[in-house]
């Protein structure tokens, strides 16, 4: 079966992004950065058109496409997170020159949107119990980052 592998556009900044990304991300890598056989609206001969790259099992295509199209939130990519610890190193590394937004998600420096998730947090939304999991939303509608000792808390009836 072929693979769907996600191809994000970047102005220039493709090979750059794929390095940070990997570097960040554990079990990933840059796999490949190939240039441009000839001269392109988005640079000349030579320059790094597409970087292939691996985060934690998912291929990516980074393309230098130029200045015509920017990310949006309307696609983001969620890291699922084990602790707080992890939660605060993501949000941390992620948000450096970009901007933080509500409920766990924030934009990267290069405009990409993540969503910044303790695993446990998502098992509490899933819970059959609909108060405890409407409490949890509730407080997750209140944070920028999420605090998972405070969810932990209204999970378990705390006002």
């Amino acid at each position: 079966m072929a693979a769907i592998t996600p191809c994000l556009w970047f102005d220039g900044v493709a090979e750059e992004a794929a390095r940070f990304y990997a570097g960040l991300v554990p079990d990933s890598r840059v796999d490949r950065v190939n240039r441009s056989p000839a001269d392109t609206p988005s640079g000349p001969a030579g320059s790094v058109l597409t970087v292939e790259f691996t985060l934690r099992g998912q291929p990516f295509l980074g393309l230098n496409g130029g200045p015509l199209f920017k990310f949006n939130e309307a696609v983001s990519f969620i890291l699922d997170c084990e602790d707080q610890a992890e939660v605060d190193r993501y949000w941390d590394a992620l948000g450096e020159g970009g901007e933080p937004g509500p409920c766990g998600w924030l934009k990267d420096r290069y405009g990409l949107s993540w969503q910044v998730v303790p695993r446990e947090a998502i098992d509490m939304l899933r819970d059959p119990d609909q108060a405890r999991a409407g409490r949890v939303m509730t407080a997750i509608m209140g944070m920028g980052k999420l605090d998972l000792a405070e969810l932990r808390r209204v999970y378990k009836g705390g006002a």
